[in-house]
């Protein structure tokens, strides 16, 4: 008898971080839901990209925004498959504007956009979950950092990582483990569209004081999302993962703007010992 094949919800799977994990769990045989807004053309061609990886897809178009949606998204995945092994919470939206210029609509649909997907999401996945089976929250260095114009966003997902952690209590008697992945710059159009926020600082300023002195890729992303939905992950729950090249570990001074004297030296290497 074949291993049935693992059975995957990912919102917001159309493009950037959602479609690189749809691919990698394509690769590793998992029947891929990938939820959609609006662009079905962009989504269909996850689907099939899915497919040449080696797993199988399918599209739903359905508003995370709404509470409407996300109940469209679990039925259509009941109707589909009757049960589900793992949710990825991955849309998200959000307005970059200073906080005095946030209006209560800004307030109200970062919230309906992007926390209260997952909590209903999680909710109706652990209906589906007859087996156990693993969450992923997406989170952002926003949540545990404040730069300019990310505060409705950021408070999000800090928020996002405070329910991860409750969840990842209440739902393991169930067998579920819940964790979040905290991204860093992540190469993707979220990122330009943020870069591009009329005088926010350039992309280059930022990414040399990044210990790895580059932003992350989706790939890379997407790998520490497959890692956590596999069996090595069997015992880790309740926690945020950060993949950042070590953005949130650095503080002024930087080593980028300290003189000669600091620059920090070539590798050393072992010298060979005389005989």
């Amino acid at each position: 008898m074949s291993e049935q094949r693992q059975i995957t919800v990912i919102t917001g799977a159309s493009r950037g971080i959602g479609r690189a994990i749809a691919v990698r769990l394509g690769a590793r045989g998992h029947n891929v839901v990938v939820n959609y807004k609006r662009n079905s053309d962009l989504a269909e061609k996850v689907v099939a990209e899915v497919a040449m990886a080696g797993g199988h897809g399918i599209a739903v178009q359905a508003d995370m925004e709404t509470v409407e949606g996300v109940a469209t998204l679990f039925d259509t995945v009941a109707g589909e498959y009757g049960r589900i092994d793992n949710f990825v919470s991955n849309a998200a939206a959000s307005a970059f504007k200073n906080i005095v210029d946030l209006g209560p609509h800004h307030l109200d649909r970062s919230y309906a956009m992007n926390l209260r997907p997952f909590i209903l999401g999680a909710q109706e996945a652990v209906k589906l979950m007859d087996a156990g089976g693993r969450i992923v929250a997406m989170s952002s260095y926003g949540s545990i950092r404040a730069y300019p114009t990310y505060a409705t966003l950021g408070a999000m997902k800090a928020a996002i990582e405070a329910w991860v952690r409750y969840m990842a209590v209440e739902f393991a008697p169930y067998g579920i483990n819940v964790n979040a992945v905290n991204g860093g710059l992540i190469e993707s159009d979220s990122l330009d569209y943020f870069y591009d926020v009329k005088g926010m600082p350039p992309i280059e300023s930022v990414l040399e004081r990044i210990p790895a002195r580059r932003a992350g890729s989706a790939g890379e992303v997407a790998e520490t999302v497959t890692f956590l939905l596999g069996q090595g992950a069997a015992y880790i729950t309740g926690q945020t993962i950060v993949v950042d090249g070590g953005l949130s570990v650095v503080a002024p001074p930087f080593f980028a703007d300290a003189g000669p004297e600091l620059v920090l030296p070539p590798r050393p290497t072992r010298q060979p010992q005389r005989a």
